[in-house]
């Protein structure tokens, strides 16, 4: 029937992974029209927030110091320094430097192609100051420091792509495996596939939000060493841990990222406790190949 409600995809690439949008409702204009709105403010977002486009306002405020910003690099900067201070510090989003000396300096693509770093060798400990006036909009950097607001971004991104697609209907965002769910679909639920040692683990989900956070998938070689993305703040160098992927479910996905990389930095026991002790429902795989649940999951 003309009414009837499908399933519409429209996927793309932008923050260096890909995006996938799931919306159901009837197969009109108003469903097509509010997936382009949903990918224009993913793209958005990426054109404010890259570390990698010189005239991104991140690379702005980075390479002054103060700047005087918009509402979405306020908030997020917002957002990424209350989490440093409920994670006690393993997110950190003064990891820039670290990340550029580890040869992170620019798009993962070009990276593993070798070509040529411009970034410092410069690393610094963590925890530079950040200071926000909110009502004037402003931000300050220690100096010396600059943001990367990689391990949040995507998920502000997916979370504010979400909302704008549940104006039409019950929907679903897949930012590279992170994901933000508005509604449930006819059928009662989205199921989403996590990743364990063994046989995926199926969720179904109705609203909130899913985070991956792992070693496994951005890695590179750099000075004769391989290396990932994940900086420990504590050592301002790649993460040693037991654990190689966390999937944590939150009612957005910037806290499900957050606490993703929280309980990957700690350690499969730490993490484990931390888990349990505040209730979350997370997937822990480990180096050695188990999987933890925890929060009911099983």
């Amino acid at each position: 029937m003309e009414h009837d409600l499908v399933i519409q995809r429209y996927a793309f690439a932008a923050m260096g992974t890909r995006f996938e949008l799931l919306l159901e409702a009837p197969p009109c204009a108003r469903a097509v029209a509010a997936l382009g709105i949903a990918a224009s403010e993913v793209q958005r977002l990426e054109a404010l927030l890259s570390r990698f486009r010189p005239d991104s306002e991140l690379s702005r405020l980075n390479a002054s110091g103060r700047l005087a910003v918009g509402d979405d690099l306020l908030r997020l900067t917002q957002l990424a320094l209350a989490a440093r201070e409920r994670t006690a510090g393993r997110f950190d989003p003064t990891v820039h430097n670290a990340l550029a000396a580890a040869g992170y300096d620019r798009s993962i693509e070009l990276v593993r192609a070798g070509s040529r770093s411009h970034g410092t060798r410069a690393v610094p400990a963590s925890g530079g100051r950040v200071t926000v006036d909110a009502a004037a909009g402003v931000i300050e950097l220690e100096p010396g420091y600059a943001l990367d607001l990689g391990g949040i971004a995507k998920g502000y991104a997916a979370d504010s792509a979400c909302r704008l697609l549940a104006a039409a209907g019950a929907c679903l965002v897949n930012a590279g495996g992170d994901i933000a769910v508005s509604g449930p679909p006819a059928d009662g639920s989205w199921p989403v596939g996590v990743e364990t040692a063994r046989a995926p683990l199926v969720l179904a989900l109705t609203e909130g939000a899913l985070a991956t956070s792992g070693t496994e998938g951005r890695r590179w070689r750099h000075d004769g060493r391989e290396l990932h993305h994940l900086i420990d703040p504590r050592t301002s160098r790649p993460a040693e841990t037991d654990l190689c992927r966390v999937t944590v479910a939150a009612p957005a996905a910037v806290d499900a990222e957050v606490e993703a990389k929280a309980l990957l930095l700690a350690g499969a026991r730490a993490a484990l406790a931390m888990a349990e002790g505040r209730g979350l429902r997370a997937v822990l795989v480990t180096a050695a190949g188990r999987t933890l649940l925890t929060g009911g999951l099983r």
